[in-house]
């Protein structure tokens, strides 16, 4: 009895450590902001100024990878850019990037949201982080 129970216990540990390595807890590479959301659409939100309350921005996300950028000063309403082009998405399916002249263009695209990332493409570091995000407003 006490060799089948051992028998038993052994066969469970196998299977259980079977378990822990299975591709189900694995992450999935074919899963990523690109084929797994709902991406297009109108974001918004209002990002740091170096000098002044901030900058309204609304970026427009469509599917035949075309956007619409726009930005306005809050001290200076009067004042807005704009731009419009094509996007392309980062090899990981993650983050996409404008093809903008003056104004940032990496955006990690996440569940109703983008986070603009720095210059260089990489995620914004500090204090001020969670002040570059962008929400989905409509679709």
């Amino acid at each position: 009895m006490k060799k089948m129970f051992l028998a038993c216990v052994a066969a469970l540990s196998l299977f259980g450590l079977s378990a822990c390595g299975s591709p189900a807890n694995a992450i999935d590479a074919a899963h990523n902001s690109r084929n797994s959301i709902d991406w297009a659409g109108v974001y918004s939100g209002v990002i740091p100024s170096a000098s002044g309350s901030g900058i309204n921005v609304e970026i427009v996300l469509n599917n035949n990878g075309t956007y619409n950028i726009s930005y306005q000063y809050i001290d200076h309403p009067e004042d807005i850019f704009s731009e419009s082009g094509n996007f392309n998405w980062n090899s990981a399916g993650s983050a996409i990037k404008l093809d903008v002249k003056d104004l940032p263009p990496h955006y990690q695209v996440g569940e109703n949201m983008l986070i603009q990332l720095d210059m260089a493409g990489k995620k914004i570091t500090g204090a001020f982080a969670d002040n570059y995000i962008l929400t989905k407003v409509y679709e």
